[in-house]
């Protein structure tokens, strides 16, 4: 899996011209699930957007995390991260899971993060959305998937 992070002061997603979702101060999360990808990487990604320190403490230091800071997490499937653009000029998709397979395995991100306590919202698997978002900081990382996560 890989996954973008952004920390966010606001973000929202609209699918078909509705709106979605919307959190305030937070994460966003970008997840692209790739073939072979299976619940160990989901509950690493979500553990990982759970206790990643990139929130400021009391000192200005990045030193607490969407938990400890009191905010949210906006997941957004996103298979277009696991494009492999080094060739050609179009991205070659291989490496991303099929729906079948990667649906699950994003809910099972939005389910272990509500089940850690993070407040949580998604956008819509395989639609057409519009995010926005104000990116804080700027804070923007970029997490992939041991091969073989811990449970």
């Amino acid at each position: 899996m890989r996954a973008v992070v952004q920390r966010v002061r606001r973000a929202a997603v609209e699918a078909e011209g509705r709106p979605v979702a919307a959190i305030g101060a937070g994460l966003v999360a970008l997840v692209g699930v790739a073939r072979g990808d299976g619940p160990r990487q989901a509950n690493w990604v979500a553990e990982k957007l759970a206790h990643l320190r990139i929130f400021e403490g009391p000192a200005g230091q990045l030193d607490r995390s969407v938990l400890e800071a009191g905010g949210a997490v906006l997941v957004v499937s996103q298979f277009t991260l696991l494009g492999d653009a080094r060739r050609g000029r179009r991205p070659d998709f291989a490496a991303a899971a099929p729906a079948r397979a990667a649906r699950p395995l994003v809910d099972a991100v939005v389910d272990k993060l509500r089940l850690l306590g993070v407040q949580t919202s998604a956008g819509v698997f395989q639609a057409h959305m519009v995010v926005s978002l104000e990116n804080d900081g700027p804070v923007t990382l970029v997490l992939d998937t041991p091969a073989s996560p811990p449970l």
